[in-house]
């Protein structure tokens, strides 16, 4: 297939790498004239992936109609919240009817409080079984070594769903499909939060005791909000939910886990933002998450806890004896 990725950071290289060794004709789409050059000169995306060489046969440029034109598939990987900025600019140059769109971004767009698929629905005007959410346990850094990887390819059309998940199937790269788009995404945006708690566990000097409960407790509101948004329970239990949700907050490669763990240390959250080359998604989908919490009266104790650390300069220490010292509760996963 002709396949074109819109972004050309860590993620979105590493995923054309996997495309390009399955045979497609894959174009690269970067903002940044630096990447396209290294790409092209260098062979290695080095700002966004060092060290990965980059075949002859993946073809980079700063021309997005161009990325675009003819292409089966359209992948976005750019950031979240530029997400609609970018299929804005795009949209008057979709060329084919039948290409899927393909959502590789984790996040909740700050005050529409749309996931992505919805961006692309909305921006784009995109009908949403054209649209499918690539999400799970897969840090670029491995998936380039070709180290195995497993995740999830979800549409509310199983067959859009099933298009993803060959294209992208191989002997390093597995890929499940599944119809619970909301679920999928929701898992993939919400555990960034919970990560950045974990890495505030590390910062601050908490232990293994500590971080377990944070991720399992994490997981309880992760799943009641994806609920009352109207996914599906189980899918919290697989790759894009429980599976996202380890990886994130155990990973040495984790940008959400580093930015709270320099938080946990005491450091400033723009100046941790500011010395970073890639984006912590974390960071403002905490805010679409804190409104959403309020918006549809659904407890999440540790988001709102990330909230007040990251914006309203609360400690690390005392979000974590506020969360302690609530009422006891029975222990319910619902």
């Amino acid at each position: 297939m002709k396949i074109a990725m819109i972004g050309s950071g860590s993620w979105g290289t590493a995923l054309a790498l996997v495309l390009n060794e399955n045979g497609h004709e894959v174009t690269c789409w970067a903002r940044d004239a630096s990447v396209v050059e290294s790409a092209k000169l260098k062979k290695e995306n080095k700002k966004y992936l060092p060290n990965i060489p980059i075949p002859e046969s993946l073809q980079f440029t700063t021309d997005l109609p161009a990325a675009i034109q003819g292409a089966n598939v359209i992948i976005s990987a750019v950031p979240s919240q530029v997400t609609r900025e970018v299929i804005l600019g795009l949209r008057s140059h979709f060329n084919n009817p039948d290409a899927i769109f393909v959502s590789v971004s984790k996040g909740i767009e700050n005050k529409t409080y749309m996931r992505i698929s919805q961006v692309l629905e909305d921006a784009g005007g995109i009908s949403a079984d054209k649209i499918v959410a690539l999400s799970g346990p897969s840090h670029a850094e491995e998936v380039a070594r070709k180290i195995p990887t497993a995740i999830v390819s979800a549409s509310q059309n199983i067959d859009s769903a099933r298009v993803v998940q060959d294209v992208f199937m191989n002997k390093y790269f597995r890929v499940y499909a599944n119809t619970d788009i909301i679920g999928v995404e929701i898992g993939g945006a919400l555990k960034n939060i919970i990560a950045l708690a974990a890495g505030i566990c590390d910062g601050a000097g908490f232990g293994d005791n500590t971080k377990a409960a944070l991720i399992t407790r994490g997981l309880v509101e992760i799943n009641r909000m994806g609920v009352e948004l109207g996914a599906h329970s189980d899918t919290f239990a697989g790759l894009s939910g429980m599976g996202d949700l380890i990886v994130t907050c155990m990973s040495q490669h984790s940008r959400n886990r580093y930015v709270g763990e320099q938080i946990g240390k005491g450091r400033n959250l723009q100046d941790i933002l500011n010395e970073m080359v890639m984006v912590a998604e974390g960071v403002k989908t905490t805010l679409s998450a804190y409104e959403l919490a309020k918006k549809f009266n659904v407890e999440m104790p540790i988001t709102r806890q990330i909230y007040h650390t990251l914006f309203d300069d609360k400690s690390p220490h005392q979000a974590m004896v506020d969360l302690m010292t609530r009422a006891s509760k029975h222990e319910d996963w619902s």
